[in-house]
């Protein structure tokens, strides 16, 4: 019995050898490297050349100062000619600053797929080096969602060609932090469900410090605004993208990007970071740079917009609710009015869309959401709106207004005999915040937004002052707008959010 024994145990470390110095299990735990695909082309290939570059962006500008915890950059992923310099003025607020883990989020340029992908393997590199992966936390988001997935999608080579938008922050990263683990996520899509999974999960995992407010994690959202316009109309376009991001309107940003109005390709990262941030206690918004490709080359027939923005705590930012969201002169209250009438007119008169005038004020070529009542007797006529800014406050008055008069499917199109007995009011809207806690809500102050899934629904905060209603039927008749159950306000997985309108009427 004692000889078989021994000879069992024999074959057992035999048995285990191999296992461990086998050529097939070696095989099968070799490494998966990602290695640097657009260094030479997007960024320099020599390692000298990148530090020398790098640290010249980073040091080349004035800052503006950013207190507190930082918790998420934006940054620009052109070519380093083009954008670097903008890059650096979001990396200059690393210098410094510690964290354990950096998790990249980056749009996909090369192929389409329907989740964010988290790399499934084990290093990226660049020619400064290996950046080694968190391959546990990485492991742990993917399994928060079905749309959050370990793959190769969007991280590998397609058609001869690399992804460059999440690499080119690599270089200012291993330049800047030196020591950390990388989370790179390639999202395949830009939709608000893809976004809350990935913001969501992350403010999950994500380790805040109680005492400091430091977390352990830095998360970079990856993103060119504007493609291609003449200069003037870029600027025009990058200042909303700017503006929400700013204002915290984490919905506006997303509704744009999904749709490509605002054209901001990370649009995408930019609202997953935003997310995550704000759920893990960031109240500050700071646009630390923007430019364009014609700022750099001098032609501004064709430009490509490049901004770079932190997000953070700042807790010597007081909770001012009592600060208006917008100032609006007589002048630009008449202006409105007047716009929403002609609108009206021409639409139902003329079946077209009247030209804005030249020289608008500037509160009026802010991007705002907007609604526009019609009302005929004191009874409703049309209502309907823009819930996110996505056009100038004047170009959401007028386009709203000739919708109201002509497109809402609940009345019969105003006819032109009807149009001296129209009542006018207009709803400017504030920026979007999501609702932390449903007790902050004030009836007769704010709107309320609803989404959860592709189910959303809106009220004005004008409704439940005229329908009497408190602040709980209130949540569920909004809940009920959405084509939801009236509870559906305290599921997990929906959104909550609040705005502030200013009503303009003209009787």
């Amino acid at each position: 019995m004692k000889r078989a024994l021994t000879a069992l145990t024999v074959l057992l470390a035999l048995a285990a050898a191999y296992l461990v110095f086998s050529p097939v299990t070696l095989l099968d735990y070799q490494e998966k490297v990602r290695p640097a695909m657009v260094a030479g082309s997007f960024y320099p290939a020599g390692p000298a050349q990148i530090r020398a570059v790098v640290d010249g962006f980073i040091n080349s500008g004035k800052f503006p100062k950013t207190e507190g915890s930082l918790f998420a950059l934006v940054a620009p992923h052109a070519g380093y000619q083009f954008s670097g310099q903008v890059a650096g003025h979001a990396y200059a607020l690393l210098k410094g600053r510690r964290y354990k883990r950096v998790v990249v989020i980056a749009p996909s340029h090369l192929e389409s797929f329907s989740y964010a992908s988290v790399y499934n393997g084990d290093a990226y590199t660049t020619p400064l080096g290996r950046v080694q992966l968190d391959k546990r936390f990485a492991e742990e988001l993917a399994d928060s969602s079905p749309l959050l997935r370990l793959s190769n999608s969007g991280h590998g080579w397609v058609m001869g060609r690399g992804e460059h938008s999440l690499e080119n922050q690599l270089p200012f990263l291993q330049q800047t932090l030196g020591d950390f683990k990388l989370v790179p996520i390639i999202m395949g899509t830009q939709n608000y469900e893809v976004e809350r999974a990935l913001g969501v999960a992350l403010a999950k995992l994500i380790k805040v410090d109680p005492v400091t407010h430091q977390p352990d994690t830095l998360i970079v959202a990856s993103s060119d605004l504007s493609h291609y316009h003449p200069y003037d109309e870029a600027v025009k376009l990058d200042r909303m993208v700017l503006g929400a991001i700013a204002d915290g309107d984490v919905f506006s940003l997303s509704r744009n990007a999904q749709h490509n109005i605002w054209e901001a390709c990370g649009g995408g990262s930019i609202v997953a970071a935003m997310m995550a941030a704000e759920r893990l206690g960031a109240n500050s918004r700071v646009i630390l740079n923007y430019a364009n490709s014609g700022d750099v080359t001098g032609d501004k027939s064709r430009v490509v917009g490049y901004s770079a923005a932190a997000i953070a705590r700042n807790d010597n930012i007081a909770n001012d609710n009592s600060k208006p969201f917008i100032t609006l002169s007589d002048l630009d209250k008449e202006t409105l009015l007047g716009l929403a009438k002609k609108s009206v007119e021409s639409a139902v008169r003329e079946n077209k869309a009247m030209s804005l005038p030249a020289n608008l004020p500037e509160a009026l070529q802010n991007a705002r959401g907007a609604f526009v009542t019609l009302k005929k007797n004191g009874r409703l006529r049309g209502c309907i709106g823009y819930t996110v800014a996505s056009k100038t406050l004047a170009e959401t008055v007028r386009d709203v207004a000739a919708l109201a008069a002509t497109n809402d499917r609940r009345f019969r199109p105003v006819k032109p005999d009807e149009l001296g007995k129209l009542d006018y009011e207009i709803s400017v809207l504030s920026p979007l915040h999501r609702v932390k806690n449903v007790e902050d809500i004030r009836v007769g102050r704010d709107g309320l937004l609803i989404k959860r899934g592709e189910a959303e629904g809106l009220l004005l905060p004008q409704v439940p002052v005229e329908q009497r209603w408190n602040r709980d039927t209130f949540l569920e008749e909004t809940s009920v707008k959405a084509g939801l159950m009236p509870n559906a306000w305290q599921a997990p997985d929906a959104d909550l959010y609040a705005f502030e309108a200013v009503v303009l009427k003209k009787y």
